[in-house]
């Protein structure tokens, strides 16, 4: 297994953990992921269930599949992946996360192994997976590719990394920094910087350098009428998500 470089960026962390109380507070600081939370659900099962072959309607459609979180926060996807019957490991590089993930997961019943520790640290471990959730952390890291590299080494032949990010023009700043930051200050000022922010163009490049084949990308679009989020086959403007296969 090849070395990988740490890409945690110090003051991205700092930001995180300076929220890490809030996780499950539906109105506090984390609310916009609790408002996208349905839809990136909604996105996450259907992949796996596509390419693991499994019944969504069944009472645990995930049993047998050993799924990472990388960057879980306070297990706001963690936990209904452990529910639909997947082994979940909830890694996270800030610390100040994981009592908040920890306390709750116990309150709900649910046995998840939450761990203060990197994708690069885990690759080195040998550890693998069938199933990565990279969500919202790839414009936070101080070198992507190496980031998406050390996800790829995570996966088993054939797993599935899905991942979430921002796209780079003037749509995003308007929306993901002046409006949630500024206008509607459901972030504090700073948690996102615009210039770290990675087109679609760019993220498929940077999963096919770091060995992996994207196989399917979609937009998560906010409706400010309907107070909604949906997901979208075109209008990648803003957020979106991506999913990708580790070749067998």
């Amino acid at each position: 297994m090849q070395a990988h470089p740490n890409t945690v960026d110090p003051s991205e962390i700092a930001k995180f953990e300076a929220m890490a109380a809030e996780w499950w507070d539906p109105h506090g600081k984390f609310k916009p992921l609790h408002m996208l939370n349905p839809c990136r659900l909604d996105y996450i099962t259907q992949q796996i269930a596509g390419e693991f072959d499994r019944d969504l309607k069944a009472p645990r459609p995930f049993e047998g599949l050993r799924l990472l979180d990388i960057g879980c926060g306070g297990g706001l996807l963690s936990e209904p992946m452990a529910r639909l019957g997947a082994e979940v490991v909830g890694a996270d590089a800030a610390e100040g996360n994981l009592p908040v993930a920890r306390i709750h997961a116990e309150q709900s019943g649910l046995g998840i192994d939450y761990r203060h520790t990197t994708a690069e640290a885990m690759a080195a471990a040998g550890e693998q997976f069938d199933v990565i959730l990279n969500m919202e952390v790839v414009e936070h890291v101080a070198d992507p590719l190496s980031f998406l590299t050390a996800t790829r080494d995570l996966l088993k032949p054939g797993g599935l990394e899905i991942c979430s990010t921002i796209n780079r023009n003037p749509k995003s700043y308007a929306m993901a920094i002046f409006g949630a930051e500024v206008i509607m200050r459901w972030l504090p000022r700073g948690t996102h910087e615009w210039n770290k922010f990675i087109t679609p163009d760019e993220l498929f490049d940077l999963l096919r350098q770091a060995g992996l084949d994207p196989v399917d990308r979609k937009g998560f679009v906010f409706n400010p009428i309907l107070w909604s989020w949906s997901i979208s086959d075109r209008d990648l403007s803003v957020n979106y998500v991506t999913a990708s296969v580790k070749p067998g």
